[in-house]
């Protein structure tokens, strides 16, 4: 056979290859690929195997995976003018492949730049005390409000994260004597309940101790007990004047028995030098 009609057919086969090879395309699982002809578009397919026609089409993949974007830090000035800088997290996920790719350039930036125009916007109709404590609700604005512009592309927000809130130096030490003052008031205002409580309680001990003599007595001994748990002190034990009454009467008795009998003695005796 002439060589020039094995070139010839050769050529054929290899062109037939590229061909077949050209229109083989292979998708991920998490991935879709949206299918130009001419220019014009078919739809997406994926994920697997599929083919499409060669040398005339064109796919761009879209990945369907949820993707995490940081907004740069924005400085914010909030309702009651106060100048702060914020850093927020974007959670999103494309819902529709082909409004991805016709409907916007790069939906990845575009949803960037209107998240960080969503937060300045909705931050500075905050004040700082609201942001600072409502942080859950302000999350939810924000996910609303740029759902709805990325909506058309086909990029759906699941959640907005505020992540951090730098605060002026000045604020802070503001804030910081604000907390300061509000714990010493409620340390004052628990001191004054615990002494309003003792003292009721003291009223009420002291109307049973009085109506008991027996009870004070009790209460004198429990206290000298819990002063000798100290290994340095001295305890001064007074005895009751009750207590030693009936042993001074019994002293005193002996006392005046014992001066008696040398006067009784002495007195027999006189009669007796007399006679």
């Amino acid at each position: 056979m002439n060589p020039l009609v094995w070139f010839v057919f050769g050529a054929i086969v290899l062109l037939l290859v590229f061909l077949a090879l050209s229109a083989i395309r292979v998708v991920q699982q998490y991935e879709r690929g949206v299918i130009f002809v001419l220019g014009r578009l078919t739809g997406a397919k994926g994920p697997g195997l599929f083919l499409v026609p060669p040398l005339i089409s064109h796919m761009r993949k879209v990945d369907l995976r949820i993707v995490t974007l940081t907004v740069p830090p924005q400085e914010v000035i909030t309702r009651d003018n106060v100048t702060i800088k914020v850093t927020a997290v974007l959670y999103f996920y494309v819902l529709d492949p082909t409004a991805a790719v016709v409907n916007v350039v790069n939906f990845q930036q575009a949803t960037t730049q209107i998240g960080q125009t969503t937060l300045r916007n909705v931050l500075g109709q905050s004040e700082l005390d609201e942001l600072l404590a409502e942080r859950n609700k302000i999350n939810r604005d924000l996910q609303v409000i740029i759902d709805e512009q990325t909506e058309r592309w086909g990029v759906k927000v699941t959640a907005v994260e505020v992540k951090d809130v730098e605060l002026p130096a000045t604020m802070q030490r503001a804030m910081a004597k604000q907390a300061e003052a509000e714990r010493e008031k409620r340390a004052k205002v628990i001191h004054a309940q615990g002494e309003l409580q003792a003292s009721t309680k003291l009223a009420q001990a002291a109307e049973v101790i009085g109506s008991q003599p027996a009870a004070l007595q009790l209460r004198y001994l429990q206290t000298l007990t819990e002063i000798a748990v100290e290994k340095n002190s001295t305890v001064i034990f007074p005895l009751p004047m009750d207590l030693l009454a009936p042993l001074m009467e019994i002293m005193q008795h002996q006392a005046d028995r014992a001066v008696q009998e040398p006067l009784n003695g002495s007195r027999s005796k006189e009669p007796a030098m007399t006679h």
